[in-house]
């Protein structure tokens, strides 16, 4: 108990008494001893009542301490101590229960115990609180408390009770329980499907499961006393189970396939987990090995595998399998400081190939091309199909400065090319095959996807350059590629926004009278002013873009045909229209142009289509059957830079054509090169001699016109009479003229 500091003297009743006994004394008695004695008996007085004070000062100290101690002891303890009344209410609380509960103490005096025990377990708490009661001898309950937070912990409350109170010990055991648990989990796991193998702490094996027998083949009998080896196949070495023993040192745990072997003999792949059991003392006790059988798992995920990442028809690698090696190898770069290269392969003319020898033949060429790829590169490179007639090689460890990589890669390069370039026998077809191929150089700085822009940039350089040749990248390419970019974005607007304008360019005769006008599209870009279809319209075809713009070409001109029909200058003009190879090939082109014209309102025979050579070649049978049904609503076809391509006579002369154009690359060589000026004569008298119209472009100078009135061509256009003029110019050059 605490002592009562109300009935300790004080220092000042002490004084008084003292002072009272002095008052007592006689004052006969006082004035007959000296002064001197009188003095000193009252200094030992005074010492007397200090040395008391002194010892009830220490006095007070010490049952300061003892309560301060006892108040420590108490609220302090390991556990929690309650003090609950006959109702069940909480009348003490440590600080530890306080602490446990969650709660302040001022919210916890006086509240019943049975609302912070979870609703489940508040009927269990009542009966064992009401026999704690009755009974006055500990008895112990587990329950599940709420704290303040709303947080469920198990709880041990160990009682002693009486008629009045129950004196309780509050006990958190949740991380026994999980303990408890989790032994629990471990004896049913021990009993499943996986196999499983318990070892001391020296491999030997102590204790298998059922089911550890049904997967090994070994039973209980064959295996204790046993070490693990029993079950390896040799397809693991040694260094592999270094290193697993070296992991299990140091983490405690290991896990991972191998390959073991059943006691018949047959090999099989396991999923093994092992772990190292530890005492109180972090000392290895045991190794508990768990393992499943994963061999039709392993042999599916082979075949995923090689259904993901290599292609089925040449058994080289997939572009998914490509970028993960790509990936590798820069990585390999970083520290190598060695640059590489990919080679993007395209084989020119494939599609010529697989429309006139079939599809079969075709992929014998992929087949046979791989072959070579594989037999010309090195051991430690990658040849990968990219799909359809793409392919491509990654080079590793080409040298330490970028000149270097690049002149061994361009060696690797046109070993390559001259590998590809052999003749190929598909069956007993001896077939040339030309290549183009574009490279890019890596080192530690690039990323995969930068690597394949430039390797494509390089190969769309090799094969607009005519092809069959081999082109590194440059980072000129790249700012193409964006300037491409955004000329495509701002493209796609032009016919909504109504940036797109017709320049005409006069076509006349001898007499230099006006027989006709070219329209020829420009680009009335908001910034960068008119814009010539030679810097956009190639971009068009690439992205289909062609096709609106193409047909807002030819739904423009039609309108201006009819707006010339009253016009006594203009009235007899044809427009001619260049048509796209994407858009003539259209399966709805005839229907197309059918639509505009009614819709226009236009004179079919003043519109004229303008083919170039090339697409004529392409489907002869459907062109031709195009060409005549358009040519049935009265429209007039005119052949576009003829003598640059490689057109058959023979199919020449199945066209409805009314006009061959000579192509200015000739015109302009007129007085300069004999073969040019053959050619020239050549086309004219061809199309004399198949009764169609001659014209020249390109004509610049007098001598070229001279020229090709000599020789029988007497219609004309270039700048020698005119520029593509706008609209309103046109019309004035017609008043002109």
């Amino acid at each position: 108990m605490i002592a009562d500091e109300s009935n300790k003297p004080s220092a000042l009743s002490l004084r008084k008494v003292a002072e009272a006994q002095l008052v007592k004394t006689s004052l006969a008695e006082i004035s007959s001893r000296p002064v001197e004695e009188l003095l000193h008996e009252l200094r030992v007085h005074q010492i007397e009542l200090e040395m008391q004070n002194e010892a009830l000062r220490q006095t007070q100290l010490a049952l300061g301490e003892s309560r301060d101690r006892y108040i420590d002891l108490y609220e302090f303890a390991p556990v929690g101590y309650l003090t609950l009344t006959v109702d069940g209410m909480i009348a003490e609380i440590n600080l530890t229960a306080v602490t446990l509960l969650g709660c302040k103490r001022s919210k916890l005096m006086h509240k019943s115990l049975r609302m912070l025990v979870i609703a489940d377990d508040q009927d269990r708490w009542v009966r064992h609180f009401m026999a704690a009661r009755k009974l006055e001898v500990p008895s112990s309950v587990e329950l599940e408390m709420r704290r303040g937070d709303g947080k469920v912990f198990y709880a041990q409350l160990d009682c002693v009770g009486n008629a009045t109170t129950v004196r309780i010990t509050l006990s958190d055991i949740t991380q026994r329980k999980l303990i408890e648990d989790e032994l629990r989990i471990a004896a049913a796991a021990f009993s499943s499907h996986n196999g499983m193998m318990i070892t001391n702490p020296e491999g030997v094996i102590q204790r298998v499961n059922p089911a550890f027998t049904q997967l090994t083949g070994y039973t209980a009998s064959d295996a204790i006393g046993k070490t693990p080896a029993i079950l390896q196949s040799d397809r693991q070495d040694s260094l592999f189970y270094q290193q697993m023993w070296e992991t299990l040192k140091e983490k405690g745990c290991w896990q991972g396939e191998i390959w073991n072997k059943r006691k018949s003999g047959q090999l099989y792949a396991e999923m093994l987990t092992i772990t190292a059991i530890y005492s109180s003392e972090q000392r290895i006790t045991h190794y508990v090995g768990s393992f499943t059988d994963i061999t039709q798992k392993k042999e599916a995920d082979a075949e995923i595998h090689r259904l993901a990442y290599y292609d089925p028809l040449t058994k080289l690698a997939n572009r998914r399998l490509l970028q993960d090696r790509l990936g590798h190898a820069i990585a390999v770069a970083a520290r190598s400081a060695l640059f590489g290269a990919l080679f993007f392969i395209d084989l020119d003319h494939f599609k010529a190939l697989n429309d006139t020898r079939g599809h079969d033949v075709g992929d014998l060429l992929l087949v046979d091309v791989a072959q070579r790829l594989q037999e010309n590169i090195r051991e430690n490179d990658t040849v990968a199909r990219q799909g359809g007639d793409e392919f491509v090689v990654l080079m590793e460890g080409l040298g330490n400065t970028a000149n270097e990589a690049a002149v061994l890669a361009a060696q690797l390069g046109d070993k390559l090319h001259t590998a590809l370039a052999a003749p190929f026998n598909l069956k007993g077809y001896e077939y040339y095959c030309k290549t183009s191929i574009g490279v890019g150089l890596f080192h530690a700085q690039d990323s995969v996807e930068g690597l394949f822009k430039h390797a494509d940039l390089a190969l769309y350089q090799a094969k607009t350059s005519g092809g069959d040749r081999l082109r590194f990248f440059d980072p000129a390419m790249q700012d193409a590629l964006e300037q491409r970019s955004i000329l495509e974005a701002a493209l796609r607007k032009v016919v909504a926004l109504k940036q797109l304008r017709l320049y005409y360019q006069p076509q006349l005769d001898a007499t230099h009278q006006v027989v006709g006008v070219e329209a020829l599209v420009r680009w009335q870009h908001p910034q960068h002013g008119v814009v010539l279809p030679e810097e956009f319209i190639p971009l068009a075809e690439d992205t289909g873009l062609i096709l609106p713009i193409g047909r807002w070409v030819i739904e423009t001109a039609c309108e201006q045909i009819r707006k010339w029909e009253g016009d006594g200058l203009a009235s007899g003009l044809k427009i001619a229209v260049n048509v796209s190879a994407v858009q003539f090939h259209q399966p709805d082109f005839v229907a197309q142009v059918q639509r505009i014209l009614v819709a226009s309102g236009a004179n079919p025979a003043r519109l004229k289509l303008e083919l170039t050579e090339s697409m004529l070649l392409e489907n002869m049978k459907d062109t031709i059957a195009k060409m005549q049904a358009i040519k049935e609503l009265g429209v007039f076809f005119s052949m576009d830079d003829f003598g640059t391509g490689y057109s058959s006579l023979s199919y020449l002369a199945q066209l409805p054509l009314e006009q061959l154009k000579i192509d200015k690359s000739f015109v302009r060589n007129i007085s300069r090169s004999k073969n040019d000026e053959s050619i020239v004569c050549a086309i004219i008298t061809l199309g004399l001699g198949l009764k169609m119209t001659v014209i020249a472009e390109g004509v610049e100078t007098e001598v070229q016109r001279v020229f090709l009135a000599m020789h029988g061509c007497h219609e004309y256009q270039g700048n020698l009479f005119s520029r593509p003029l706008p609209l309103p110019e046109l019309e004035a050059f017609l008043k002109r003229t």
